[in-house]
């Protein structure tokens, strides 16, 4: 990538329940790194609020065309229920959690929307990243900056515990939607809300006094809770301002939406699933209207509350499929429910027990605490006692509360604004890619490969011939091993030949392994991450060898490859995702 000719750098966050966007000037990044400008004005309509960010969700018409994204979709999308018109229009939100949960991302990948009507996952997310850059644009165009496209570094955030898959899944969504792929970076999340801390003056860093995240040699983990995902890793502060990643990056889906599917559950116990399924898909408005008031209200439950949580519900629209499926209105089902001392209706107000509302958080924070005790149980992270807690979800005094009492000795640290860390870290990184000096790997990375056979070293199952020599197959060629500190933008080589005559082509297949040192690619451990194909112009009949470079330690994987007959380069990207052609 150029670093020369950039004028200023715009970071998306993309995330599970919210996203937005900031951005600053090379010239600001360099006379104060903390001038990061983010939109101010998502305004949710009727709510009469502003917001720095807006709900990840988004309208499409009967034709599959872009309507709105955030605030407008929601509002736009209640109006057309309110009108019956809920049949002309495809609504999608909190998506983002499907790159997570499926292990078989395909460009072919299909996604439901509230109504369980499908589309490509393909044409969500690309639509959703284009709603985006095209809300900054208009921003920059008002406030007149003069910034040419060409002259925008782009930064997508993705969580540190995807896959490579799924990161090239977003990359590919956002170079689609218009950004060029050679201006474009991903940035794992829990690393640039670490940079962005590292700007803060102590007394934003709501730490005891003595924590100076800027000495050289401190340690911390790094807890980012957002939407769907924790995403955790720990840090080192080393020279020059860069970070020594001390452990790979470790999470699960107990983010904030664990909690809302946990509150649900609830529901689905009283009504049952099928009516819930129902109410989502015939009177989406009502089952949205109780995600919203939960967002709001498991903001405010705290660890000594005693007492009620009251909250509205729609308890007309919740009546009236009560009266469908069990010709009883909701009150009564509560009352004949295992919750009947727990939870009161007064009109349209739902009064639960403080501590069964403390229940519905259990599940997740008993999660996040097994997470963080798996981390630092490494020899790694022996003496690590600082917690820096970023995302929207780390607010949740409930979640401090539980860290705190499990692990009495350690200091939880909390920034100014933990919802907005990863977005404004994501615009330092776009300024300053060499923030982190090295990763831990997460997984084993190896090319499959083949040697002569030996019978004191290899299975017999993998046995083949080969242009008439007895050949071992499948062998897991290690790169990089799981676990292995690799500093950032490090070259390892390897050199392949030809095993036919005449080959005009050479796969490249790369797989993962959970295992530090697998022997097969057929290993159960393994799992096939994609392959790249290296053509050759001319044919021969002697050995050719290949000799390849690849590049780990970055957010991305690359590689590059020289002929030696030809000693031509040739470049190739692994083609992670199969792509099936599209209209």
């Amino acid at each position: 990538m150029d670093t020369s000719n950039y004028l200023m750098v715009a970071a998306l966050d993309f995330g599970t329940t919210y996203s937005g966007y900031a951005f600053s000037m090379r010239h600001e990044f360099k006379e104060d790194p903390l001038k990061i400008h983010a939109n101010p004005v998502w305004n949710s309509g009727c709510r009469q609020f502003m917001s720095i960010k807006t709900p990840t969700c988004l309208l499409l018409d009967k034709n599959k065309e872009f309507v709105s994204f955030g605030y407008d979709a929601e509002n736009q999308y209640a109006e057309a229920l309110l009108d019956g018109e809920k049949d002309d229009f495809y609504f999608f939100h909190r998506f983002k959690m499907n790159l997570h949960n499926n292990k078989n991302i395909t460009g072919d990948m299909i996604l439901e929307d509230v109504t369980g009507k499908i589309l490509p996952a393909f044409d969500i997310f690309k639509l959703s990243i284009e709603a985006l850059v095209s809300h900054l644009t208009q921003t920059l165009q008002k406030r007149g900056t003069g910034v040419k496209n060409d002259e925008v570094r782009w930064v997508l955030t993705v969580p540190a515990i995807w896959t490579d898959t799924a990161k090239q899944f977003m990359r590919t969504s956002a170079e689609e939607a218009g950004i060029p792929a050679d201006s474009l970076i991903l940035a794992l999340e829990p690393e640039t809300a670490s940079i962005y801390c590292q700007y803060l003056p102590v007394e934003k860093l709501h730490a005891e006094q003595t924590f100076a995240m800027t000495k050289q040699g401190t340690e911390y983990m790094v807890v980012d809770l957002g939407g769907g995902t924790a995403d955790i890793t720990v840090h080192r502060k080393a020279a020059n301002g860069q970070l020594i990643e001390k452990h790979r990056a470790t999470g699960n889906d107990c983010g904030g939406t664990s909690v809302d599917k946990k509150f649900f559950k609830m529901f689905d116990e009283i009504v049952g699933d099928q009516m819930m399924r129902s109410l989502k898909e015939e009177d989406p408005l009502a089952y949205m209207d109780i995600e919203r008031e939960f967002e709001a209200i498991k903001r405010t439950v705290v660890t000594d509350k005693k007492g009620k949580v009251n909250m509205t519900i729609p308890v007309v629209a919740l009546n009236k499929k009560c009266q469908l499926f069990h010709k009883k209105d909701f009150e009564e089902l509560v009352k004949m429910s295992k919750y009947a001392n727990e939870i009161k209706l007064l009109g349209d107000k739902m009064r639960v027990n403080a501590d069964t509302m403390r229940s519905v958080f259990r599940p997740s924070i008993d999660k996040i605490l097994s997470l963080l005790r798996e981390v630092l149980s490494n020899r790694q992270t022996k003496g690590v006692s600082h917690f820096l807690m970023v995302g929207g979800f780390s607010e949740c005094q409930l979640i401090h509360d539980a860290v705190q009492q499990e692990f009495p000795e350690s200091r939880i640290i909390i920034p100014e604004d933990a919802g907005m860390s990863v977005l404004k870290g994501a615009v330092l990184f776009g300024h300053r890619p060499d923030y982190i000096k090295s990763r831990v790997m997460r997984y084993s990375y190896g090319i499959k490969t083949n040697l002569p056979f030996d019978d004191r070293k290899f299975d017999k199952k993998h046995l083949v011939v080969m242009d008439g020599q007895h050949r071992c197959d499948d062998i897991f060629s290690m790169i990089v091993s799981k676990d292995e500190s690799v500093d950032a933008g490090t070259t390892i080589k390897r050199s392949y030949f030809t095993p036919y005559q005449h080959q005009d082509k050479m796969d490249f297949v790369m797989y993962t392994s959970e295992d530090c040192n697998p022997a097969y690619v057929d290993d159960e451990s393994c799992c096939l991450l994609g392959e790249a194909t290296i053509r050759f112009s001319d044919t021969c009949e002697e050995r050719r060898w290949v000799d390849v470079e690849y590049v780990f330690g970055n957010t991305e994987i690359g590689i590059t490859a020289v002929d030696r007959n030809s000693g031509k380069h040739i470049s190739a990207k692994y083609n992670l995702i199969e792509h099936k052609q599209r209209k």
